[in-house]
């Protein structure tokens, strides 16, 4: 083989491997490149499970928030009950208080007609003690 073949060889071999260090090249960044992504993959998970995580606790919360809300709902309504009837038994009692007032006046009228009547009573008893005739009218 004659030299200029031996070199026309050897710049097609050194042609191949400058390619082939163009691709392993290609490759090495492709690679880098696959790191990054996969590390990027690892923190979106890490946020996805933090993620999932707030919305299961949120998610509980709301829950229990909800059960007190019921709760306190039901105690409302227990309440509005309860101050209906208080508002009855006011007005009833108020009805009864003037009732026993309204009877309380007149006793106390009946009262001082008995009174009355007994200060009459002891006036006849005296006049008739002493001989005074009684006419009733």
């Amino acid at each position: 083989m004659c030299v200029y073949h031996k070199l026309q060889q050897t710049a097609t071999h050194c042609n191949t491997l400058q390619h082939t260090v163009t691709h392993c090249n290609l490759l090495q960044r492709t690679a880098t490149h696959c790191k990054r992504i996969a590390t990027f993959c690892k923190h979106t998970a890490t946020h996805c499970n933090t993620l999932q995580h707030t919305a299961t606790h949120v998610a509980n919360t709301l829950q229990h928030t909800a059960k007190h809300c019921k709760h306190t709902a039901t105690h409302c309504i227990t309440l509005q009950h309860t101050a209906t009837h208080c508002n009855t038994l006011q007005h009833t009692l108020q009805t009864h208080c003037n009732t026993l007032q309204n009877t309380a006046n007149t006793l106390q009228h009946t009262a001082s007609h008995c009174n009355t009547l007994q200060h009459t009573e002891t006036h006849c008893n005296t006049l008739q003690h002493a001989g005074v005739p009684i006419v009733l009218f």
